[in-house]
C-alpha cells in the first residue's frame, strides 16, 4: 500500500519537487538519478535534498539564474540566424550527478582512447602501418575530407597533436555509457562547464556542499599548463586565436583567455617573419610559441589552406613546420574524428596499444562499404543517418522520425556520395529530471555529455565533470544548442553519499 501511494505522488517525498515525476518517465529509458520510484544509491542524500524545494523555489531559482548568465555575457549565436542575436545558452539548474566509480571508468577509457586516437595520428602522417596492415581501408583514410597529405611528415612540437578533446557519450538504456563521437579539432563548451558550476554552487550550495563535488573551475590553469608543455621555448608565450567576435563560439575564446591570463589575438595581430611568428605590440613584435587556435584549419593559412582566407596568417604553416610556433589543436586531426573512421577506434586501441577497449561505442554502418550501403538504403526509416563531415545536429536523418521524402533525399545523397554517410540504429538515451518552465514541472529529457580532455607531454587529463547537453522539446533526441537543446551542470562525486 505504501509503495503504491510512492509511486502515484512521486519518488522521495510526496508534495515535493519529484511529485508526479515517474509519470511523465520516458519507455525505455536509463533514468540519471532514479531507479524506478527510488533515487539511486549514490544520489540519495543530493535527490532528499532537492526534494524540499517547491516548484515555485525552484521557478525562482532558474530564473535568477538565466538572469545572472545572461548578465555576465554566456551567450552564443546560431549561424544563419537573420536577426544575428545572440543568446544564452538555456540552462537547467537541476545538476546531472555522477557516482565517483562511473567516472573512474569512463576516466580510464577516455584516457586509453586518446592515446590510441594520438598514435593514430602519428602513425597516418607518419609510416601508415596501421594502413599496410590492411586494419583500416586505406581508401577510408587517404579519402577523408579531414586528411591532409601535405603535412606528412611534420611531427607537432612538444609530440601532442590532441591537446583538447570533447568526447561525446551517451548512455543507452540498460546504463552503458558508449562513445558517440570524437571532437578531436577545435571542440567548445567547456566554458559553460564553467560558469554553470559558478551559478549552481550559488543557487543550490546546501545540496552542492552535501553532493561532494569535483571542482571544474581549475580546468583554465590545466589548460594553460597544457599549451606551455607542448612550447619550443622554455618561457611560452601563448595566445588564443579567435575568427572574431562575429564567431558562434566568441564568448568562450574570450573567457579561456581572460582566464588562462593569455592574450586573445585575431589574424591581423599576427605575422610571421624568419619561419617565426609574432604578435604586435604598441611595443614592437613580441614572439608568440604556442596559439591554441579557435580557427578552423582550413582559413589557417592562406599559403597551404584555402588561399581566399582572410582569418588566417601567411607563413604560419611553414614557422609551425620549422618546429618554431606549437599549434593546438594541430592541424589534420580532423581525419580521426571523421565518423566513418569513428567505427575503427576500437582496432586502433588493439593496434597500438595491444589492449581491448574500455569504453563501448555504437554500432555504425559506413556506406562505403557495399553491405553496409545495401542495409541502410532497404533501412533509412528505423535508422539515424549523418553526414560525416556536418556538426551540431545539421546533415541528418532522424529515420523513425522522417518523411517518405526526406528518405528518398537521403537516399539520394548516400547513392551519390556513399563515403559521406555513415548510419546508425536510433539509442535510446538516458534522462535526467529537467525544470520545464512552461509547464512548471519537472520531467525526464535526454541528455548526452561531453568530456573534456587535455593532453600535455605527461599524457591525458580528464576534467572531472564536463558539458552534459539535454533535449529540451518532448520527446527529442536532439540535445545540440543549435537544434534548441540546453546543458546542465554536471556533479563527478568524490564518494557515495547515499544516506
Amino acid at each position: 500500500m505504501m509503495q503504491s501511494q510512492s509511486q502515484s505522488q512521486g519518488p522521495v517525498a510526496a508534495g515535493g519537487l519529484f511529485d508526479h515525476y515517474p509519470a511523465a518517465a520516458l519507455p525505455g529509458t536509463f533514468d540519471e538519478m532514479f531507479d524506478g520510484i527510488t533515487p539511486r544509491t549514490p544520489f540519495a542524500r543530493v535527490a532528499q535534498l532537492l526534494a524540499k524545494m517547491t516548484p515555485d523555489e525552484l521557478s525562482r531559482a532558474q530564473a535568477l539564474a538565466e538572469t545572472a548568465l545572461l548578465q555576465q555575457g554566456v551567450t552564443f549565436s546560431v549561424y544563419g540566424d537573420a536577426r544575428g542575436t545572440e543568446k544564452i545558452f538555456p540552462f537547467c539548474l537541476l545538476p546531472r550527478l555522477i557516482a565517483a566509480s562511473d567516472f573512474a571508468r569512463l576516466e580510464r577509457g577516455l584516457q586509453q582512447r586518446l592515446r590510441a586516437l594520438g598514435a593514430f595520428l602519428d602513425d597516418i602522417y607518419g609510416e601508415q602501418k596501421i594502413l599496410t596492415a590492411g586494419v583500416i581501408p586505406a581508401e577510408m583514410i587517404l579519402g577523408a575530407a579531414g586528411y591532409r597529405p601535405m603535412l606528412r611528415g611534420l611531427r607537432p612540437p612538444g609530440g601532442v597533436r590532441i591537446h583538447i578533446s570533447g568526447v561525446d557519450l551517451i548512455r543507452d538504456h540498460d546504463g552503458t555509457w558508449r562513445v558517440l563521437e570524437d571532437n578531436l579539432r577545435t571542440p567548445s563548451g567547456v566554458s559553460y562547464v564553467v560558469e554553470n558550476r559558478l551559478i549552481s554552487k550559488r543557487l543550490f550550495p546546501r545540496v552542492f556542499d552535501a553532493a561532494r563535488v569535483h571542482r571544474v573551475d581549475h580546468y583554465p590553469t590545466r589548460l594553460a599548463e597544457a599549451l606551455r608543455s607542448v612550447s619550443p621555448v622554455e618561457e611560452a608565450n601563448a595566445v588564443v586565436l579567435t575568427p572574431g567576435p562575429y564567431n558562434s563560439a566568441y564568448f568562450e575564446h574570450s573567457f579561456l583567455a581572460r582566464t588562462m591570463g593569455l592574450e586573445l589575438v585575431q589574424a591581423p595581430d599576427l605575422v610571421v617573419d624568419g619561419d617565426k611568428v609574432y604578435c604586435r605590440t604598441t611595443r614592437g613584435p613580441r614572439r608568440v610559441d604556442v596559439i591554441y587556435r579557435r580557427t578552423d584549419e582550413s582559413f589557417l593559412d592562406p599559403e597551404v589552406f584555402r588561399p581566399d582566407s582572410v582569418l588566417g596568417i601567411p607563413g604560419l604553416m611553414r614557422a609551425y613546420a620549422a618546429g618554431n610556433v606549437a599549434l593546438a589543436n594541430a592541424p589534420g586531426n580532423g581525419v580521426a574524428d571523421d565518423k566513418a573512421v569513428y567505427p575503427f577506434v576500437p582496432k586502433m586501441i588493439e593496434f597500438y596499444l595491444g589492449e581491448q577497449p574500455l569504453l563501448e561505442q555504437v554500432h555504425t554502418y559506413v556506406c562505403l562499404f557495399d553491405e553496409d550501403r545495401r542495409y541502410v538504403l532497404e533501412h533509412l526509416g528505423e535508422l539515424v543517418v549523418k553526414a560525416v563531415d556536418e556538426a551540431g545536429g545539421y546533415g541528418m536523418l532522424m529515420g523513425p522520425q522522417s518523411t517518405e521524402a526526406e528518405r528518398e533525399e537521403f537516399r539520394r545523397k548516400i547513392i551519390a556520395e556513399p563515403r559521406r554517410y555513415i548510419a546508425q540504429h536510433r539509442i535510446e538515451l538516458s534522462a535526467c529530471p529537467t525544470w520545464i518552465a512552461e509547464r512548471g514541472t519537472i520531467e525526464p529529457r535526454r541528455v548526452d555529455l561531453r568530456p573534456y580532455i587535455l593532453t600535455s607531454r605527461e599524457g591525458p587529463w580528464v576534467l572531472p565533470g564536463g558539458l552534459t547537453r539535454v533535449a529540451l522539446a518532448r520527446g527529442s533526441y536532439v540535445v545540440n544548442s543549435s537544434q534548441g537543446g540546453g546543458s546542465k551542470d554536471t556533479w563527478v562525486m568524490k564518494e557515495t553519499t547515499g544516506g
